[in-house]
């Protein structure tokens, strides 16, 4: 047995990237918090039992390719030339683009960028996307417009610890991101959601807007900010441009009309624009619950706008920005895993960009693929006509986590190849072709970005289970038996990491200054962080952006000009509530780890639908029954859950749970027009009580909850 081995790492999980210790001692390993400035020596449930998913029993050990139906073990020199020989096949017969890759925003930055080289060249695919696509691309779309650069914080999260007021919209931190909340202790909170969260309760102001009217809130916060006298109009004549475009949209939203949209009581609307303005220290943060939509990145812009007009972006002390959810969120969408982009947060369509990344690995710059389809669209063509004919899956589980889960599944199982690369059968791997058991976060070396754009060392504890091997490894394998040379796919992270630096040099998310000697000594290194400083020295790396200018070239912020529209799809006689998704404390994402955890699936193992007593009394419902929710596109059963803070016109599922209890059976695939997100957030529904089936080969509904 091996001598008890300790290495400081990052929790596993949510953007936030707490710091940890582990421990490898005879009974296993142990996780213990360290004061890192994010969690500050806490953690949540899900940090402090990280550790029990390296030994889950149904862990991933040996590779498995389909035969008679069922996946079978084999070796990783069958499972490799399987998936090689079948690529071959469907690029020579369809084209380059009859292969897809889909990643995951919880990959290293190393993985994620050898991913998207791996598409570009090694494929010459132009069809590749990742499930951040779902997480912050509307928040990304909004922040680049409006800066010139996206960050998710363009600050240290410990800024907001000094902050007076914080405006948290479609966020809960409370549930997603608990250490975060130890920052909130000071600012007095205004909590935007139409459901009374976690978050919400610990609110100095709590707004319920009806979901999908995000954006008619924030005009009439702005709106009331500019004719309250409350705009800082020095910092808008000197700072921003484009007010008065904005203004006329928004100069229409006057408080009542906001409120008969919203729901939100005049009252209520000025006392957050007033909590707001006559703060010293005031920041705008937006979440999911902003995002999601089918105009997420208007809603994101509305309140970006509101920052603006109240000159808090670009301050020491305040400003806005996103809560990243996923773990490298941040990172996994700069180096190439996005339809459109380059290392670097390079755009693909700019020619000075391809030329020097396309130097960097060794090709012409015309063998690389233009931009590809966004997520939903390219899970939505697979198996079309046009569409990729196989799909290579790299941490991710969109059997659950895409909308319009019942139709996604269904055109994954229309693939000629589905190959995923996991640590664990997810519902999207038990689907596959071939399964390729891949290391999990205590087994490899990396860096990951948290969502304040600081770079970290993820370290390696002990070496994988069984035969699984590194995502560098697998790509390194299928990268030679597609006939590309063997050194242009490292395996070693560290070399990985050199070539991104110099692809991302002169990048918006320039990480040529970052290494893993700087990051083994624990500096706090922030992007951009250029490969030279003023003067010749080590760049410090930059915690704190837009204090001397933004970057557009003129340095100013623009404001966006944007108007409320109603969601895609509205309440009706026959689906007369909405439904919207979230999470749970005890479970993430997809729910493909943490549904394989003892302690936090005791504390959530199902799913529910939170219902107001009196909209459940009319549908016949009372507290622990189960009930089907229906959609458009599908039904959910789920277990009843009363809650009197509920909106009467709303039901809320969490959306961590497979089968009958995907909430996404029921989520709306329409896209935002600039971020290509899907409408997560709003659904019209009906619900009603559960008839449990008996047919032959058929699940219960007790049992799919069991």
């Amino acid at each position: 047995m091996p001598e008890p081995r300790t290495v400081a790492t990052h929790c596993p999980y949510c953007a936030l990237q707490c710091g940890t210790r582990l421990t490898r001692e005879r009974a296993g390993v142990t996780v213990t918090p360290t004061d890192f400035p994010v969690n500050r020596g806490g953690l949540c449930q899900k940090g402090w039992t990280a550790a029990s998913l390296l030994d889950t029993s149904d862990r991933l050990r040996h590779p498995m390719v389909r035969r008679d139906g069922k996946l079978v073990a084999t070796d990783w020199d069958t499972a490799l030339e399987t998936v090689a020989s079948g690529l071959q096949r469907l690029r020579t017969e369809h084209g380059a683009d009859a292969v897809g890759v889909f990643g995951g925003g919880g990959l290293t930055n190393e993985k994620a960028y050898l991913l998207g080289k791996f598409a570009r060249v090694a494929l010459g695919t132009s069809q590749i996307d990742y499930n951040g696509r779902f997480c912050m691309s509307s928040a990304a779309a909004a922040g680049t417009a409006a800066f010139g650069l996206d960050r998710g914080l363009p600050f240290p999260v410990t800024d907001l610890g000094g902050a007076n007021v914080v405006l948290l919209a479609g966020a809960n931190p409370a549930e997603t991101m608990p250490p975060l909340m130890q920052h909130f202790t000071r600012p007095d909170l205004i909590v935007i959601d139409p459901r009374r969260t976690a978050t919400a309760e610990r609110a100095a102001l709590h707004l319920r807007p009806a979901p999908g009217t995000d954006l008619a809130l924030a005009l009439g916060l702005l709106h009331i900010a500019v004719v309250d006298g409350w705009a800082d109009d020095d910092y808008i004549r000197h700072r921003t441009a484009g007010f008065d475009a904005t203004w006329q949209r928004a100069m229409m939203w006057w408080p009542e009309r906001v409120e008969r949209v919203t729901g939100v009581p005049v009252t209520a609307q000025r006392a957050a624009v007033r909590m707001l303005a006559r703060a010293e220290r005031a920041y705008v943060l937006t979440g999911r619950g902003a995002e999601q939509h089918s105009k997420g990145t208007d809603t994101v812009a509305g309140f970006i706008n509101l920052a603006l007009a109240l000159g808090r972006p670009g301050r020491d002390g305040s400003g806005y920005g996103c809560l990243t959810g996923q773990g490298n969120g941040q990172g996994g969408r700069e180096h190439g895993q996005k339809a459109d982009q380059l290392p670097g947060y390079r755009s693909i369509t700019d020619e000075s960009a391809r030329d020097h990344v396309s130097e960097v690995w060794g090709v012409l710059p015309g063998t690389l693929p233009g931009p590809g389809r966004s997520a939903y669209e390219l899970l939505d063509s697979l198996g079309t006509p046009d569409g990729p004919r196989a799909l290579l899956v790299f941490g991710s589980n969109p059997a659950v986590s895409a909308p319009h889960a019942g139709h996604i599944t269904a055109r994954l199982s229309s693939l000629d190849l589905l190959v995923v690369a996991d640590f664990v059968p997810s519902e999207t791997a038990r689907m596959a072709d071939v399964v390729l058991p891949v290391t999990q976060w205590a087994e490899e070396d990396g860096t990951m970005t948290s969502l304040e754009g600081r770079v970290l060392r993820r370290r390696r504890l002990q070496d994988p289970p069984g035969h699984a091997r590194s995502d560098l490894e697998v790509l390194h394998g299928l990268a030679r038996r597609l006939g590309e040379p063997g050194h242009r796919y490292p395996t070693a992270p560290r070399e990985v990491f050199d070539e991104l630096r110099r692809a991302s040099a002169g990048g918006k998310a320039d990480y040529s200054g970052i290494s893993y000697e700087r990051l083994d000594t624990g500096a706090a290194l922030h992007w951009p962080c250029p490969a030279a400083g003023p003067g010749g020295d080590e760049h410090p790396g930059t915690p704190r952006l837009f204090l001397d200018g933004f970057a557009h070239q003129d340095g100013k912020a623009r404001f966006a000009e944007v108007d409320y529209r109603d969601p895609a799809e509205d309440v009706c006689a026959e689906f007369p509530l909405r439904a919207t998704t979230g999470r749970v404390l005890a479970q993430y994402q997809s729910g493909a780890q943490t549904r394989r955890v003892h302690d936090l699936n005791a504390a959530a193992w199902e799913v529910f639908v939170e219902i107001h007593p009196d909209t459940a009394e009319r549908a016949g419902l009372a507290e622990g029954e189960l009930a089907v929710v229906t959609s458009q596109r599908g039904s959910t059963v789920a277990r009843v859950r009363l809650a009197e803070t509920m909106r009467t016109d709303t039901v809320f599922l969490p959306f961590h749970f497979p089968g009958d209890g995907r909430a996404n059976l029921l989520t709306n695939p329409e896209l935002d027009p600039r971020s290509r997100m899907p409408e997560f957030k709003v659904a019209a529904v009906r619900i009603a009580p559960h008839a449990p089936r008996a047919t032959a080969g058929t699940s219960t509904a007790e049992e799919v909850l069991a």
